[in-house]
């Protein structure tokens, strides 16, 4: 812990105080141990340097470029920045170690007591995860897990959104890549406002499907998953019951190394948009991907087995990517973080390296629950050791009657 986090959390707790950062700590006041009010900077503080840059330019004026910079953030921030973390979290009613819990949990830097980094959205926002922990909606533990989710996912949106437009701008325009991102500050406030909306459209729709997975539909997959099983498997005291798959580029390591850096993003590219279509279209979700292997679910055994037919047959087909392997396991997973985990998910993984180039494994267990599936046909495989599960039997699961996924 470092001194100022030691400092703040005395603030927090000194008995003059009416914040106390216990499981309760955003019932309180703000901390107590800054002598200064908190809507008065020191008298002696300078002015930050790019304020002072700003006032004081060498040139007498501020460039294009400075100005529209500043102008896109003061609409993306709500304003101009005017207040200092401890103003913040007083407006707020915290103490400053629990409004930097909620910073941190949305990913934000650290700032210093004399930072002028904030501004009244900021409050608003900072207020709007209090209220909900002081009205007894959420717990402090919960608020700062859903913050983190808000912050993580958004930061890997705005990130995917952004290098998509600069690319999108080098391949239009005929420009470098560097003039694109310095181009697409006056891009941008052409598209702030559509793309608000579609997101926040989004986050509703997928909060409601959402809700029918994890929440409606779940007392159903777990009865569903029943069959075959004992009741003392390593997953059985997980709660949601899944088919989970594993898709797994051939070769990537060697591909890459032999390519440019257009030509193995444009294979990245190409790989995550067949595998977010194929999936989506087969009614499952993919959870990630990471470099050349997706991780995706499904509800049903035969949603799963449609999807990864369907994956190991495109790939195959591809005249630009190579073939995958791909497994899948029906079994019990625990989700959170927006990932998910179990013994089911490990299995999986380990099938996948056992799979030939655009084929598909299941276990054993997997294979019963599809066998009466006349869309499916199994082929059982010579026994394999796998670290952590011993002996097992893998079957080839490949297509039987009925055409598979349609993708428009």
């Amino acid at each position: 812990m470092t001194d100022e986090d030691q400092q703040e959390r005395v603030n927090s707790i000194d008995p003059g105080s009416a914040a106390v950062d216990t499981a309760a700590g955003f019932q309180g006041e703000p901390a107590a141990g800054d002598s200064r009010p908190v809507s008065e900077p020191p008298a002696s503080e300078p002015a930050p340097p790019e304020a002072a840059a700003d006032r004081h330019p060498a040139t007498g004026a501020m460039s294009a470029e400075r100005l529209a910079m500043k102008a896109l953030e003061a609409r993306l921030l709500g304003g101009e920045r005017k207040l200092r973390r401890r103003e913040v979290a007083a407006g707020a009613g915290l103490s400053l170690l629990s409004a930097r819990k909620l910073w941190r949990a949305l990913g934000f830097p650290n700032f210093g007591d004399d930072d002028v980094a904030f501004t009244e959205r900021d409050q608003a926002a900072l207020s709007t995860m209090v209220d909900l922990v002081r009205a007894g909606k959420l717990t402090e533990e919960a608020a700062i897990s859903v913050t983190r989710a808000i912050g993580q996912m958004t930061d890997r949106m705005v990130v995917w959104q952004i290098e998509a437009l600069v690319e999108d701008m080098v391949h239009e325009q005929g420009v470098t890549d560097a003039v694109a991102r310095k181009r697409l500050v006056n891009e941008l406030p052409a598209l702030v406002d559509a793309l608000e909306e579609v997101l926040v459209y989004s986050w509703r729709r997928q909060l409601n499907a959402g809700v029918q997975r994890l929440a409606v539909r779940a007392e159903a997959g777990l009865q569903a998953s029943e069959e075959g099983r004992e009741g003392d498997e390593d997953d059985a005291p997980l709660p949601l019951a899944r088919a989970v798959g594993f898709a797994d580029l051939v070769s990537y390591t060697s591909l890459s190394r032999r390519m440019n850096e257009k030509t193995l993003a444009r294979l990245v590219q190409r790989f995550e948009n067949k595998c977010a279509e194929i999936i989506s279209v087969g009614g499952g979700r993919l959870v990630k991907t990471v470099g050349d292997e997706v991780l995706y679910i499904a509800e049903t055994p035969a949603a799963g087995a449609e999807i990864s037919l369907a994956l190991a047959e495109a790939f195959t087909a591809d005249e630009i990517l190579p073939e995958a392997r791909v497994a899948m396991v029906w079994g019990r997973i625990l989700s959170r973080l927006g990932d998910i985990y179990g013994p089911t998910v490990n299995l999986a993984a380990r099938l996948t390296t056992l799979a030939d180039p655009g084929t598909v494994l299941v276990d054993s267990m997997t294979a019963s629950a599809l066998e009466h599936d006349e869309r499916f046909v199994m082929i059982p495989q010579d026994p394999e050791n796998v670290r952590g599960f011993g002996e097992i039997k893998p079957v080839r699961l490949t297509r039987g009657r009925g055409k598979g996924l349609v993708l428009d």
